[in-house]
């Protein structure tokens, strides 16, 4: 939101040229781009620990580190969604009738008045569905997490096989097929249950939301 207000600030100039670059990884296939930051992760020769070795002298362990691990995957999603949701804020900015603006200069607002009295309560209540969508994407987002981490680090004296950045849908995949003690469908076909009940109260939700803001 703070990023598509900036962009369509007036008197920034080169904004379509800041829109282009903010939009681009949009453009970009996920699967690349994950596959792109695991090797710039990587511990040995990737880019980011290079550099953070030539500026501080750290060299972060990405990929067995449990907290730096879950760091990585919530930078990288935010990498992969922030361009999506900036396009929908840009649209519901366009929405804002330009009169409300007008009024708060007259009585002398500036500009974080204007954000936090008209701009955000204006796009709250049409973002809510959206939001709510887009965790509902998030908590099945199978994808990322197995070309990233594959759900590692991997928990130690677990009896299923289970690491520090897996989601349940991830969890499940890996009960189904790389148990340990072999493939327990069972448990696996238990929890997917429970993913299709905690994703349907929250479409549900969803849909209640988006019905009363049409009203």
């Amino acid at each position: 939101m703070i990023l598509a207000s900036i962009v369509q600030w007036e008197e920034l100039k080169g904004k379509s040229i800041y829109r282009l670059l903010l939009i681009l990884p949009y453009a970009v296939p996920a699967f690349i781009s994950i596959l792109i930051f695991r090797g710039l992760y990587n511990q040995s020769f990737g880019e980011i620990n290079m550099v953070l070795e030539a500026l501080f002298g750290i060299s972060p362990n990405w990929f067995s580190d449990p907290v730096m691990a879950r760091s990585m995957v919530v930078t990288v999603n935010t990498w992969l969604g922030f361009p999506y949701m900036m396009i929908l804020c840009m649209g519901l900015l366009k929405a804002i009738p330009d009169d409300l603006y007008e009024a708060s200069a007259i009585d002398g607002a500036n500009f974080i008045q204007n954000f936090t009295r008209i701009t955000l309560p204006m796009m709250i209540k049409p973002l809510t569905p959206l939001l709510i969508a887009a965790f509902a994407f998030n908590f099945n987002n199978f994808v990322m997490i197995m070309l990233l981490t594959e759900g590692g680090p991997s928990r130690i004296g677990t009896s299923e096989p289970a690491g520090y950045t897996d989601l349940l849908v991830s969890y499940t995949y890996r009960i189904a097929f790389e148990g340990s003690g072999g493939q327990d469908f069972g448990l696996a076909s238990a929890i997917a249950t429970l993913i299709f009940i905690l994703v349907g109260a929250l479409a549900l939700v969803n849909l209640r939301l988006a019905h009363k803001n049409t009203q």
